[in-house]
């Protein structure tokens, strides 16, 4: 995991929504019909895998919205399939994409790495952007966003409403990505209330709404005021509600489920991205082993509006944080910084390379859980 990511520079704003002119096909995927396009430009046949269901809220929902801005453009179709597990099925889908004659295909799970590189190298005229994962090669790309720097300003917000200072994070998997994000909400959490802890469950699974409630459920019984996650479905959201506490959620805005309990969500943008990244398909521009790692300055990260019951001084104090972030300031991973066992991870005057937080595997101090 430790490939160092390259940040790329900030896209054009992207206002288009995407037309409806998408109908499904046999093989289960939904295919956009391709309009004619003047001889002189080409038509971009762009490819989207899903891990979970669209849906309405969450991972993948983010992602087709982002899929939707491409097939806005006027030179591109795209085609997705969705709830596709990793392993030997994304395997097959992203093959069968690959013999589609798709110019590019966006493979969006980090489980699908390795049927990525595989299926790449049986097709060395179609491109490939894996999410998150960290291999490339001549025609795969990695890229990923940086999330962390919206789960720290979700962390300020949840730091200064828990009044049991025990906050409750349901978690997918012990990967760097994830590891990484609990880490910056932490240390959110702990800037706002050092005296907070943040506790953690994992679920081994990106999308099980049922297992995703049921840990967040455990978490409120253990005495957890705020439930935060890395999961695809708003059930931990739900469950927060049900319970009288709070909730932050995650991928995209989730305050329509559980309006009473929402405090902010830390969100995907991946229009910017893939708009770009068709256009440079289109271009002659794209170049494969290239990994991008865009910010909240780039448009791809965010938060959600704050609700309600978030106080006026706190919605200040982390608007004037956000805005450090738009204007290229990023220090959530600057030292002190502790671990777990109380000691010093990152010194004073020091902050963490790219490469380092890439690669984290450790907690930060006021995490209570195994980082394994």
């Amino acid at each position: 995991m430790l490939s160092l990511f390259a940040c790329a520079e900030a896209p054009e704003e992207i206002k288009a929504e995407a037309p409806a002119k998408s109908e499904a096909t046999p093989d289960g995927a939904t295919e956009a019909a391709e309009e004619a396009a003047p001889a002189e430009e080409k038509t971009v046949k762009a490819g989207f895998v899903y891990v979970s269901p669209v849906g309405d809220a969450g991972y993948s929902y983010a992602h087709d919205l982002g899929r939707k801005a491409v097939e806005a453009l006027d030179f591109a179709t795209t085609s997705y399939v969705e709830s596709v597990p990793e392993g030997a099925d994304s395997e097959r889908v992203i093959r069968n994409m690959a013999r589609k004659d798709f110019d590019i295909i966006f493979t969006t799970s980090f489980g699908y790495m390795d049927p990525t590189i595989k299926v790449a190298k049986e097709f060395p005229g179609v491109r490939f952007m894996h999410c998150s994962g960290f291999k490339k090669s001549e025609n795969v790309n990695n890229y990923f966003g940086r999330i962390y720097q919206a789960r720290y300003l979700t962390g300020l917000v949840a730091g200064a409403m828990t009044k049991s200072n025990r906050l409750g994070y349901v978690a997918a998997f012990p990967i760097p990505e994830v590891i990484r994000g609990i880490n910056a909400y932490a240390l959110g959490v702990r800037q706002s209330n050092p005296e907070a802890e943040v506790r953690v469950v994992w679920t081994k699974t990106w999308y099980d709404p049922a297992l995703e409630k049921d840990a967040a459920k455990s978490l409120l019984d253990a005495g957890c005021d705020v439930i935060a996650q890395h999961q695809d479905s708003p059930a931990p959201q739900e469950a927060a509600q049900e319970a009288g506490a709070y909730s932050v959620g995650y991928n995209s805005d989730m305050s329509s489920f559980a309006p009473k309990a929402h405090l902010t969500s830390a969100m995907w943008n991946w229009a910017p991205m893939y708009v770009k990244t068709v256009e440079q398909v289109r271009d002659g521009s794209w170049q494969g082993d290239q990994a991008l790692w865009w910010s909240m300055r780039d448009g791809v990260v965010d938060i959600a509006p704050m609700g309600p019951m978030v106080p006026e001084d706190v919605k200040t104090m982390v608007l004037a944080k956000r805005d450090e972030m738009m204007n290229g300031v990023d220090t959530v991973f600057a030292g002190p910084i502790k671990n777990q066992q109380g000691e010093i991870a990152v010194p004073e005057g020091t902050s963490m390379t790219d490469e380092e937080m890439l690669g984290m595997t450790w907690f930060v101090e006021g995490v209570v859980g195994s980082a394994e």
